[in-house]
């Protein structure tokens, strides 16, 4: 259990929770669900430029990192295309993967397939299914992925002045600013809380927040004295009470509970905001193809983690499809702007590429 851990290493609640947050990002889980130890040290673990457990910003946004990676690609001889999805993967005779047919219906020849896709996307959609094991169809399907998360994207026409650390006169950004802000974090019997209400179908009326200020860091996401503010809030649960869906209606009333209690910590949060963009669970499906929204292609709990990645016998990256390999969060070790997943598929698939 996280508590149990956190307890042993620290005595002040407000950082216990801080730090719980972490243990609870993008799982449907509260810090004394069992498990929950592990999804902290998936966070901390690593190290950034030489500093061990650090996080940074990327420069230019998240999309700026997408854009180097395939700079790094099509300068050694990659073809990259945009807006293409992917029909369904091309199978030979033997049921060998030989490239992937596009929904315009080209056809891409390849010796091997790799899918950066979600294990539910890559072998439920992409691949018939009476080409794969019964057992590991079923196994795929029971992934749980639930997702607590709202994310909430905000312009603003000034920096937000908290209570605990006014602003300066000048308005120029100061160093708390630069940094990830915990709201609604000063216990972890507040996370549980918001945890409970979720599992009832209900968004938490005291969100977990997570507020960041990437323009404080990297002023050319926006003008002159304007800021992008991004908000990582948890918990909302997929289905509403009753089988409701995410409407307008829901979406405002929830964002609204969210602003309300950033304009607690902040006064005049809520008057600078100049536009916001809302996606809740199944608004990260539909856009970003995450099974439940989930940011981790599926839970980080104990039975969905290394060998049962994503299901025992396959959590090497190969598949019960010769040439197909899975490479994105769905595969060992998981979910985070790392690599890891890629790189490895990357060893395999390269192995195999030589006794073609």
């Amino acid at each position: 259990l996280l508590g149990q851990i956190l307890d042993h290493w620290f005595e002040s609640e407000p950082l216990k929770a801080t730090l719980a947050t972490d243990a609870v990002i993008g799982a449907m889980a509260s810090p004394h669900t069992p498990g929950s130890g592990y999804v902290l040290l998936h966070h901390v673990m690593g190290e950034l430029e030489g500093r061990r457990g650090a996080w940074g910003y990327v420069a230019g946004g998240m999309g700026a990192l997408s854009q180097a990676i395939a700079h790094a690609a099509t300068a050694r001889g990659a073809h990259i295309f945009a807006e293409k999805a992917v029909g369904h993967v091309l199978l030979g005779r033997d049921g060998e993967a030989q490239g992937v047919v596009l929904q315009d219906g080209t056809e891409v020849r390849s010796k091997l397939v790799l899918s950066n896709a979600s294990p539910q996307i890559t072998f439920l959609e992409l691949i018939p299914q009476e080409q794969l094991p019964k057992d590991f169809v079923q196994r795929i399907q029971q992934v749980d992925t639930r997702s607590p998360v709202t994310k909430i994207n905000v312009a603003v026409d000034r920096l937000p002045s908290f209570l605990a650390a006014p602003n300066a006169r000048d308005g120029q950004p100061l160093p708390h600013h630069q940094c990830s802000i915990h709201l609604n974090c000063e216990g972890t019997q507040l996370l549980h809380q918001a945890f409970t209400e979720a599992t009832q179908g209900h968004p938490s009326s005291r969100p977990m927040i997570e507020l960041c200020i990437p323009s404080a860091l990297d002023p050319g996401l926006a003008p002159r004295g304007c800021h992008v503010v991004s908000l990582f809030t948890q918990y909302t649960p997929s289905i509403l009470a009753g089988r409701r869906s995410w409407d307008e209606q829901a979406r405002n009333a929830y964002a609204d509970t969210v602003f309300d209690c950033i304009e607690d910590y902040a006064p005049g949060f809520k008057a600078s905001v100049i536009g916001r963009d809302i996606l809740t669970p199944p608004d990260l499906e539909r856009i970003f193809g995450l099974p439940g929204g989930n940011i981790f292609h599926g839970g980080m709990s104990l039975d969905q983690l290394y060998f049962a990645r994503p299901a025992p016998s396959y959590s090497g990256y190969r598949s019960p499809i010769p040439g197909l390999y899975l490479c994105g969060s769905g595969a060992h070790p998981g979910g985070g702007v790392m690599g890891a997943a890629g790189h490895n598929a990357a060893q395999v698939a390269i192995k195999d590429f030589r006794h073609l």
